[in-house]
């Protein structure tokens, strides 16, 4: 396998707000363009493709690392709090839950010794932004003296089998599953709102009622707060690097999920009984398949920041 290729960037921002209506969140945060952990499905590789790449292996090997994250971070949020007069609650409501990692793993390896991740939660722990954080690493658990001061709503591992051969098939770079989710079980204990993305759910590999039942018992054991199922989307740049590696890899599955997406998601007719039975199985196991509501914690101390604005 080839070894990624780390490429230095600035940004001028790193908030990014989000217009599409079905997206449960207004502004999103990726402190990295690309992912080691080479999921063969994710639908972050076509990211790649709008900077004149290609949706194939390059968004494993290519990464695109924002040196600059936290300090554009910081003079986003403060031009933010001008136009606001300095009123943190006015900053808050504006961005609402800011999702981070929504097209990049925020602790792919790589966040070992970059520590981008890190600096921008110290940013945003200093100005009290609410935030969501998805993930497939345990290395968020080097954060948890920030996690446990910050105001998070909710931190997700993606888990979507248990299956040996899928998993290291399909994610090649990926912590294992179990790891995953006592890591999941050791953000609850210290008191954060955690569980688990059954996602992405693969036609024809993953979407078995004793898989399915697999992963959300094991999300059960390890005290998971919550298990949302999400299938598989494929748009056009992603299907073709994902049927290539299907063809490799489980041939035989090919032709069924070639039929299923003719479009980018599944026809109703396969979805709609696939949930009424994750939703039978969540209700058997007492796993909620929404996040639990947290109160926001709005203690913060605003002196630095005043002074910062000469307020």
């Amino acid at each position: 396998m080839e070894a990624p290729h780390f490429q230095p960037i600035t940004s001028k921002q790193v908030m990014n707000r989000v217009n599409h209506p079905g997206m449960p969140f207004r502004w999103s945060l990726n402190p990295y363009r690309g992912c080691a952990h080479g999921c063969s499905f994710c639908y972050a590789r076509e990211t790649h493709v709008f900077l004149g790449m290609e949706a194939d292996d390059s968004f494993r090997t290519h990464i695109l690392v924002k040196e600059n994250a936290a300090e554009a971070l910081e003079d986003q949020l403060l031009r933010m709090l001008r136009r606001h007069n300095g009123r943190l609650s006015a900053l808050r409501e504006e961005i609402g839950v800011l999702a981070i990692g929504t097209a990049t793993d925020p602790y792919q390896p790589v966040e070992a010794r970059a520590k981008r991740t890190r600096a921008c939660l110290e940013v945003l722990a200093r100005y009290r932004v609410p935030v969501s954080i998805t993930t497939r690493s345990p290395l968020i658990l080097r954060d948890l003296d920030l996690l446990r001061e910050m105001d998070v709503q909710s931190i997700h591992l993606s888990v979507h089998t248990l299956d040996k051969d899928i998993w290291r098939r399909l994610e090649p770079a990926t912590p294992h599953p179990l790891k995953r989710l006592e890591t999941v079980q050791t953000l609850v204990e210290n008191g954060l709102n955690a569980g688990i993305f059954l996602a992405p759910i693969l036609p024809c590999l993953t979407d078995g009622t004793p898989a399915l039942d697999a992963v959300i018992r094991a999300a059960a054991a390890h005290r998971a707060r919550f298990a949302i199922p999400s299938v598989l989307r494929l748009t056009p740049d992603v299907k073709r690097w994902f049927f290539s590696v299907i063809a490799e890899h489980y041939p035989e599955r090919l032709p069924a999920l070639e039929r299923l997406y003719e479009r980018a998601y599944p026809p109703a007719a396969y979805v709609d009984p696939l949930m009424a039975r994750i939703h039978r199985i969540t209700a058997r196991h007492g796993v909620s398949e929404r996040v639990p509501r947290v109160a926001p914690r709005t203690e913060t101390s605003r002196e630095g920041i005043q002074l910062t604005l000469g307020l």
